[in-house]
């Protein structure tokens, strides 16, 4: 495909996203609820307080609010609940090249897997 074609595809993209956010922000659901964090932006900043200083508020006055903070399931806690994968270390031996993960999707463990294969990057894992 050429650059022209790439240039008219993207052009007409950013038209359709235009089009959406026009329609989005004519939405008066929307503009309450963007209304309502600004004015709940400008109220932490005028009493010096944080996203988890309001947390802690609102588990006050929610019980709901309160179990989710103490289950740890808090926005502020960046975690979902779940155990970290196992970490998991290969070594390349024809490079000496090491690899450390806790997921599957690492750049340089796929370029092995693409190079030497699935079943054979496999055996490199160590123990």
């Amino acid at each position: 495909m050429g650059k022209i074609s790439t240039y008219y595809e993207k052009q007409k993209a950013v038209k359709q996203l235009q089009d959406e956010l026009q329609k989005m922000e004519e939405d008066k659901e929307l503009k309450k609820e963007l209304d309502f964090k600004e004015e709940l932006n400008q109220l932490m900043e005028k009493y010096g307080k944080s996203g988890k200083d309001m947390l802690e508020v609102l588990a006050t006055l929610d019980s709901s609010v309160k179990n989710k903070l103490e289950q740890g399931g808090g926005s502020s806690s960046g975690s979902d609940g779940r155990k970290k994968r196992p970490l998991k270390t290969y070594r390349n031996p024809h490079t000496g090249e090491v690899v450390q993960t806790r997921g599957g999707n690492h750049k340089t463990l796929n370029a092995w897997r693409k190079q030497y294969g699935k079943e054979e990057v496999a055996r490199w894992q160590e123990s």
